[in-house]
């Protein structure tokens, strides 16, 4: 049996925790603030809840597999999963209208053509199978397997029949690819929304980008009853049955090496604990930033060196019901390249006072511009959030407002990390879960595969598993 130490209370962090413990391990976990689930927050006032960071679910086999392995009940005896349907409706700049299917890929086409025009949904269509072709080939890779010492392959791109476009000037981000295949200006704010909720620029993004659409409008979306962080609560819950230990309030300092290895933590006020092996699920920037971790090559770290995102999120606390068919997640375009505004609208009596009453969530990625200002951009962000509200103003009782300067606070980093992505010569990959000082593993967002919740959750499956079966470990099937 060994002893494990976690830095960190994150989902991917809890995901390896609640695997390692099952294994024989005695694992504690330390958390600098004082409750778990790292970027999966609520916020609570006068009744109403909303979901600060992920609202909704993608990939839930994920999680179904986390809770096979790790004890008697399934994820659905943990929580309520619930297919959102339509998976979005899009609002587009020219004031058109569509709402897409969950999980089908004929009625998405269907939906495109009726409301776009005949041909939208086919050219849509086919621009999945290539999708499909770029998963096919990342999936293992960037999911499920550890990332290789050498990662130069998974920076050649993945997403086939790229051509050159105009005056031979190569076509490789997701911006170019939706102007050049889609060939409707509706269609590419429709694939580039998809970049932006996953905190990438599209006119930066590499085309493999193509796999973020695929993945949602092929495996489908999910909502969590009670919000995303009932998700964090049964994780968390999952642990304890486990007999994780968890300290909180507690950060550590510094990660203590012996011998040329990871051998234990130094938590602030000065106290060693040793470990066999430590689990450092706080961002990686911040690790390096603040010395938790240093070693004599820095510069083999980050890799990570695309332009980072953060969100803007305000949570707005209306009078009146849910109007009848309301979508609970719907898309609103910008004009140019300005963000998309996402606005979440779940029907759950858990997140509002009363009937009377309803909790709207607005999300937006925006870059980290010092001169930006928060509160211009959530006035923008509500401006468009009317398209989706019927009488938002009238109906508002008061607004919160969460920015890049609470997600620093909270989780020890202004910008939010999107999932690994091949191609962009290896700009888009992050820290691999091995660290070049062994005993020393990443877990979460900013470790490979990346960030969202289902990359999260692989990133604890990555992680434990090479901790208990080592060098033979191939990967998660």
């Amino acid at each position: 049996m060994a002893r494990i130490v976690v830095i960190g209370a994150g989902l991917g962090a809890m995901a390896a925790a609640a695997r390692l413990a099952v294994a024989g391990h005695r694992v504690t976990v330390y958390e600098a603030g004082g409750t778990y689930g790292g970027a999966v927050r609520r916020f609570e006032r006068d009744g109403f809840g909303f979901d600060t960071g992920p609202g909704l679910l993608h990939l839930p086999a994920v999680y179904r597999d986390l809770f096979v392995k790790t004890g008697k009940e399934p994820l659905e005896e943990c929580v309520e999963l619930a297919q959102v349907d339509p998976a979005s409706r899009h609002v587009f700049a020219d004031g058109t209208r569509v709402d897409l299917p969950n999980a089908s890929r004929a009625g998405t086409v269907s939906a495109l053509d009726a409301a776009l025009g005949a041909g939208t949904g086919e050219r849509w269509g086919e621009f999945l199978v290539r999708a499909r072709e770029a998963w096919d080939r990342t999936r293992r890779p960037l999911l499920e397997e550890p990332q290789p010492a050498d990662a130069s392959a998974l920076g050649r791109e993945p997403y086939p029949a790229l051509k050159a476009g105009l005056l031979r000037r190569p076509t490789t981000t997701l911006a170019q690819i939706g102007a050049r295949e889609l060939r409707d200006p509706r269609l590419a704010a429709l694939l580039d929304s998809y970049a932006w909720s996953y905190g990438f620029d599209p006119a930066t993004a590499p085309a493999a980008a193509a796999v973020l659409p695929y993945m949602e409008q092929t495996f489908g979306t999910w909502y969590v009853g009670g919000g995303i962080r009932a998700l964090a609560d049964a994780v968390y819950e999952r642990c304890r049955k486990r007999r994780v230990e968890f300290v909180f309030d507690t950060a550590v300092d510094e990660v203590v090496e012996k011998d040329g290895r990871a051998a234990g933590v130094r938590l602030v006020g000065g106290e060693l604990v040793e470990a066999d092996h430590v689990v450092a699920g706080a961002p990686v920037p911040a690790l390096y930033r603040e010395q938790v971790v240093t070693w004599e090559r820095q510069d083999d770290w980050p890799r990570y060196q695309a332009a980072l995102t953060g969100r803007v999120t305000v949570c707005l606390a209306l009078r009146g019901a849910r109007e009848a068919g309301a979508a609970h997640r719907t898309v609103v375009h910008g004009s140019g390249d300005r963000p998309a505004v996402t606005v979440l609208r779940a029907d759950d009596p858990a997140l509002r006072p009363d009937d009377d009453h309803e909790s709207v969530t607005v999300t937006s990625t925006v870059g980290l511009n010092p001169e930006d200002d928060w509160a211009d951009i959530a006035r923008e962000m509500v401006a468009a959030a009317e398209s989706a509200v019927p009488d938002l103003r009238e109906r508002l009782l008061w607004q919160e407002v969460r920015t890049p300067d609470d997600t620093l606070r909270e989780t020890g980093a202004q910008e939010v990390p999107g999932p690994a992505l091949g191609g962009g010569r290896g700009l888009f990959l992050p820290a691999a879960n091995r660290s070049p000082l062994p005993g020393l593993h990443f877990v979460g967002g900013w470790s490979h595969p990346g960030g969202g919740l289902a990359h999260a959750g692989m990133s604890g499956a990555l992680v434990a598993g090479l901790i208990v079966e080592g060098a033979d470990f191939r990967g998660s099937r």
